[in-house]
């Protein structure tokens, strides 16, 4: 390891890149194909139909199990998740990760700026005519976890085992889009499927988005 890269590590672990690289690639032909599966309906699928019933089908309201569902929701609302973003951003420069600071701000608006564009080219509706595909909530809640696990495996020294490292930040990101997804299907905001595409829009984008960083710093 370079002089330069002790004294500003990596946003993205360079044993990482090649593993996370090829996950991003498959996490983008699970969004284009379930967008071009889902594109124009208004209805969910069978798919979604089994998942739904898997998890427990829509919270009833008022019940425990809607207030957790809305609990979660609230990390995908707007001043939720400038908490966690903020949180996080401000833990990585606390602890002298300043790039992995840059990709905790950079990551989640990507992935919401990306699900959001994606909306109207999808098409996919709910509720009446608000698009749905892919998640929001999901791919920012996911995108904040990816970000955590990669402080994470610095901190405690994962990298010394780079498959553990990488099942860190696969499982960290998968559980917190789960949870996100198991919230939004729950509300009867999203199918599952659109949290599908939320989560992998976010494996796509974050480690982009790291590699992209650390190529900029590494230049400057």
């Amino acid at each position: 390891m370079s002089g330069s890269e002790t004294a500003a590590p990596a946003a993205l672990p360079p044993a990482l890149r090649v593993p996370l690289g090829i996950v991003a690639c498959l996490a983008a032909l699970v969004v284009i194909g379930l967008g071009g599966l889902y594109a124009g309906q208004a209805t969910a699928s069978g798919f979604d139909g089994g998942m739904l019933a898997a998890a427990g089908g829509y919270a009833a309201e008022p019940s425990p199990v809607r207030t957790l569902a809305l609990m979660i929701d609230f990390g995908g609302e707007p001043l939720g998740a400038a908490v966690l973003v903020a949180a996080l951003a401000g833990l990585c420069l606390a602890l002298g990760r300043r790039r992995l600071a840059l990709l905790a701000l950079a990551g989640p608006a990507l992935a919401v700026v990306a699900t959001t564009l994606l909306k109207p080219v999808a098409g996919r509706t709910i509720n009446g005519g608000h698009l749905s595909y892919p998640s929001g909530h999901t791919a920012l809640l996911t995108a904040v976890a990816i970000v955590l696990a990669l402080l994470l495996v610095r901190v405690v020294r994962a990298m010394r085992a780079r498959w553990v490292a990488l099942a860190l930040v696969l499982a960290l990101g998968v559980g917190a889009g789960a949870a996100m997804g198991w919230s939004q299907s729950a509300l009867n905001a999203h199918y599952p499927t659109d949290t599908i595409g939320g989560l992998c829009t976010a494996f796509v984008l974050v480690p982009l988005a790291g590699m992209v960083i650390d190529r900029v710093a590494s230049v400057g």
